[in-house]
């Protein structure tokens, strides 16, 4: 039953993939070679451009994303001959600095080889510590808690900052858990600043250009590959509605609502909501000056309009996670927010990962 899902999922990958990329005359002899494969094997290996197609398809069948519109534009760096731990580690800086470009950000995944159990630890690439402190007070980002702790474990000597650059760490089969500083020079940080609120800069925000998601396995005709981190470019209000706003993250529109004046005991003040225009402002603001590539939540929505009229004229319907779409801020001023969805999921795809040291 098993070998019989796999073979089903291999056949309508492969018969999409050579319709789309006209090559539907070598479908036949490729669809027998690969059936012949899984029998006598239980897999297959994908050719170099269907690996390349699959990811890109898998970007455009991402439900939780916005930004689907580019989905053509995925560089793909094809690592499934690397073996050791070095190399996996010298893959991934090489995917840091190639897909940060100075700032003009490069749509990137780098896929490993499944068949040599390699797991990436780190949910993101880049990504902030977060402890614990005795008082029950969390010094950075309380999303990295468990990781940064394992980090710990491992040997990672600590800096007990708010915004401390993680290790990357990796893991290969049955071998321990290796562990490697990122070399500062390919880490991109932006400070953040206001146009108006000179204020803003006592506070010392930052965040890092580029979100290289790692926790989640590509799947393509079947094949799952457990390392295979992509990444695009930030929208704004992930930073500044999110990451730095949510009170179980950096919860920061407190300190900016006082920053501005406002009086965080009134709720009718709507403080809340001036913080969070302020500091997204903050981040549109930093990164555009930093001449490091981010979009705006309206912009961002716009696009996202313009993929599925796309794919409508290619007759391919759009999934999506409504609740992902619309973005945090200001969602009933855009588009996506008046447009009905289909949270259907198809393959390939991306999927989220339990954590791999549990």
């Amino acid at each position: 039953m098993i070998e019989q899902t796999f073979l089903e999922k291999a056949k309508a990958y492969l018969e999409l993939c050579y319709l789309e990329l006209n090559k539907e005359d070598l479908l036949e002899a490729r669809l027998l070679a690969v059936q012949n494969l899984i029998i006598e094997t239980g897999t297959y290996e994908l050719l170099d451009f269907e690996l390349e197609y699959g990811t890109k398809v898998a970007w455009r069948n991402s439900n939780k994303c916005i930004g689907r519109l580019f989905w053509r534009s995925m560089e793909v760096l094809d690592k499934r001959s690397l073996e050791t731990a070095d190399q996996v580690f010298a893959a991934l800086f090489e995917h840091i600095d190639f897909a940060t470009n100075g700032g003009n950000i490069r749509s990137t995944i780098t896929v490993f080889n499944p068949s040599n159990k390699i797991r990436l630890w780190n949910p993101q690439l880049l990504g902030f510590a977060g402890y614990l402190s005795e008082d029950g007070s969390i010094i950075g980002d309380s999303k990295n808690l468990e990781f940064t702790q394992k980090c710990i474990e491992l040997g990672w000597e600590p800096k007990i900052g708010q915004f401390d650059i993680l290790p990357l760490v990796v893991k290969i089969g049955e071998d321990a858990p290796v562990l490697k500083e990122i070399p500062k020079e390919i880490v991109c940080l932006v400070q953040l600043e206001h146009p108006s609120i000179e204020a803003f800069k006592s506070v010392n925000l930052q965040w890092y250009s580029t979100p290289i998601i790692s926790n989640m396995t590509l799947e393509i005709g079947g094949i799952e590959f457990l390392s295979a981190p992509f990444n695009g470019w930030y929208m704004g209000t992930e930073i500044g509605a999110r990451n730095l706003a949510d009170e179980d993250r950096y919860n920061l529109l407190p300190t900016v609502a006082k920053l501005m004046g406002l009086d965080i005991r009134d709720k009718n003040s709507l403080w809340k909501d001036r913080a969070l225009v302020e500091l997204n402002q903050s981040v549109l603001y930093s990164f555009r000056k930093a001449a490091v590539k981010i979009i705006d939540h309206h912009s961002a929505s716009k696009q996202f309009m313009q993929f599925m009229r796309q794919e409508a004229k290619e007759g391919r319907d759009v999934t999506a996670d409504w609740a992902w779409i619309v973005p945090p801020t200001s969602g009933s001023t855009t588009k996506v927010f008046h447009t009905e969805m289909q949270n259907s999921v198809v393959s390939p795809n991306y999927f989220y990962q339990e954590n791999p040291w549990d």
